[in-house]
């Protein structure tokens, strides 16, 4: 079976405000749907492994209840593999879900950022969404490229961060720090849905994105399947 990696932060403290943070749930459940109606089968990993902190839970939203409800899902979400424990070349995509705890603990992660690199070297997608795409930071080609550099990325915004008020709070500005990995930055208004499609990386902006990154990442396999 066709598979895919959904990758969620380990780091459950938003920074010293005292609050906790973690993953932001509708983005891994919206794209987890996407992925399982298409037919994919995904596992889950995180910096640390095991159990990783939630946020955004909202169960009125049914494809949150339902990823909820849904014992295979949380059985691997419990359970998240450490990224030394994945082998790259199982998996077509990687897709690194958001929550401002991703801020703290994915750009620093070696092992994640290589394995993405591989995915991506082996002809797979890589996709990020809101605060997800601090993963994609420090992520390095074999060629020493940053992966970002001449592509069109779609991140949560300078604006949407100043809007929430955590400027002050996260440890760089996400916009910001991808531009200057040779990004090109590519925006809609405040919290409006928006997709970036730039070779085999595909970005989204906030929340209300994730689904469109992933039926964008269904889209891209299935286009690389027909050229093949």
């Amino acid at each position: 079976m066709k598979k895919m990696l959904i990758a969620l932060t380990s780091h459950g403290q938003l920074g010293n405000t005292g609050r906790s943070t973690g993953f932001y749930l509708p983005e891994a459940a919206h794209p987890y749907h996407v992925f399982v109606s298409a037919g994919y089968s995904v596992d889950f990993v995180s910096p640390q492994g095991g159990t990783p902190p939630m946020d955004g839970v909202n169960r009125e939203d049914p494809i949150q209840a339902a990823f909820l409800d849904d014992a295979t899902a949380m059985a691997k979400v419990r359970a998240t593999l450490r990224p030394d424990q994945v082998q790259a070349d199982e998996y077509e995509a990687i897709f690194y879900a958001g929550g401002h705890g991703v801020m703290w603990d994915f750009p620093q992660n070696e092992r994640l950022a290589k394995l993405a690199a591989q995915i991506y070297e082996e002809d797979g997608v890589v996709a990020a969404v809101c605060h997800g795409p601090a993963g994609l930071v420090n992520i390095r080609l074999s060629d020493g490229r940053y992966l970002v550099a001449g592509k069109t990325v779609s991140t949560f915004t300078n604006e949407e961060e100043a809007a929430v008020g955590l400027t002050k709070v996260v440890p760089f500005l996400l916009e910001t720090a991808l531009a200057a990995r040779g990004a090109t930055i590519t925006k809609a208004a405040n919290f409006q849905a928006h997709v970036a499609v730039s070779e085999r990386l595909v970005t989204g902006q906030n929340p209300a994105s994730a689904t469109g990154v992933a039926e964008a990442v269904v889209a891209v396999l299935a286009q690389r399947a027909v050229v093949a």
